[in-house]
């Protein structure tokens, strides 16, 4: 498969990088590569990004695009996020083809998670 003309990369503001890192390993697994004070890159999440140091956050409410994520246990991914400090900003509501929850990372950027069943 060609990637011309694909999304390839994504990148999120991240006020406190250390707790935005260190959610993501705890909750989704996912790996980082630190760039200097002020970025830093993720990987084995499905589409590779990063998150760079900002006061600002990403949120549906002001506009902002919503990264979904999938789940093949969305109960116990929604209990991880709350475990890793997560806030649920959307509890599970179903949608025509699965259920989803809506949740804020330590940072303030919102995210959502969704399962097919």
């Amino acid at each position: 498969m060609t990637m011309n003309n694909h999304i390839n990369y994504v990148e999120f503001a991240a006020a406190d990088l250390a707790a935005t890192e260190q959610f993501f390993k705890q909750v989704f697994a996912w790996q980082f590569e630190h760039y200097g004070p002020d970025y830093i890159a993720f990987s084995n999440s499905g589409l590779d990004g990063g998150f760079f140091r900002s006061e600002l956050a990403g949120n549906t409410v002001n506009g902002s695009a919503l990264v979904v994520l999938y789940s093949d246990e969305l109960e116990q991914t929604m209990l991880n996020v709350k475990q890793a400090g997560g806030t649920i900003s959307k509890d599970i509501f179903s949608f025509p083809g699965g259920r989803r929850f809506h949740f804020i990372e330590p940072s303030g950027n919102e995210l959502a998670v969704w399962t097919a069943s």
